[in-house]
């Protein structure tokens, strides 16, 4: 556990990171908690390095005193060689978002299954967990379809267009949760697999502000089915807002963001943060950026 009194730095390291609400929502939740705890980014755009310089940062991290790191595109791979020990979970997902830095030692850790956990839980309590289409088998869809399986999801049908990514993935957590049915599918087969499931996840790029749109045909959608995003910008995307609108129980990306930081604060801490706080605190600094912008 933290001492009170001692201070904190943290830093996130990747591409374009500059504009990223996760040092605010850090630095909000450290005040609140009497804490001294800055966090900067550390931007590879900015300052002209490729992911393979992640190596030299945590180097430089550690000899500029910093307590941990948050690691996002394109290193949360890159990471894995460099690192001293790597939890179960982030090993199995292959994957690092968050490594702390103890007695010179650097250690991983994945919050971003943690984290859609956790959003599922208190987003949408007691959801039926029978089926379930995920669209997207990518970075953060492998560790998205692992926090289901761990959340007790017994089928599982993973849509990707990439069908080779799509089917290796969905073999690899079949040999992690082999009592779960894990099927790699097609968008084509989405008209037959969405009257089957309880719930949508969606893991694409669609919806972002630079892909806008919906990543199905919304009349596959019944008020029955629960329905998530982990896309944030903007926080209603237009298939959470017309999920809604059918009636769906809806679960937005902000809650998986918001999750993933409170784990990240308390691994870098040892305390624990108020995720309501920092969930409005969230949605405060994206109604901000909408009026900015």
């Amino acid at each position: 556990m933290s001492n009170r009194a001692e201070s904190f730095l943290v830093g996130l390291i990747g591409d374009g990171v500059t504009p990223s609400l996760t040092p605010p929502m850090h630095e909000r939740e450290g005040d609140v908690q009497g804490l001294r705890y800055l966090y900067r980014p550390i931007d590879l755009t900015e300052l002209g390095l490729p992911g393979q310089s992640v190596g030299e940062l945590l180097t430089g991290a550690y000899r500029l005193g910093f307590n941990g790191l948050n690691i996002t595109h394109p290193c949360k791979q890159l990471v894995l060689e460099h690192l001293d020990e790597v939890t179960p979970d982030a090993r199995r997902l292959g994957a690092v978002n968050t490594v702390t830095i103890r007695d010179g030692r650097f250690i991983g850790h994945n919050t971003d299954f943690s984290g859609f956990a956790a959003a599922l839980a208190t987003g949408l309590p007691g959801a039926k967990l029978n089926r379930v289409v995920q669209l997207g088998a990518g970075g953060a869809g492998s560790a998205v379809a692992y926090a289901l399986l761990t959340a007790g999801v017994r089928e599982l049908d993973l849509v990707d267009t990439d069908s080779v990514r799509c089917a290796a993935r969905a073999a690899e957590l079949s040999g992690f949760f082999p009592d779960q049915l894990v099927t790699p599918r097609t968008t084509s087969e989405l008209p037959r697999l969405m009257p089957l499931a309880d719930g949508l996840v969606h893991c694409t790029p669609v919806g972002m502000a630079a892909h806008p749109g919906v990543p199905l045909d919304m009349s596959l959608v019944a008020a029955r089915h629960w329905v998530a995003d982990i896309v944030y910008r903007p926080i209603e995307t237009e298939l959470i807002r017309e999920a809604r609108a059918k009636g769906c129980d809806v679960l937005d990306g902000g809650r998986m963001a918001v999750g993933q930081a409170a784990d990240a604060f308390r691994i870098f801490t040892g305390l624990e943060a108020d995720a309501d706080r920092m969930r409005a605190h969230f949605l405060e600094l994206v109604a901000a950026e909408e009026v900015a912008a």
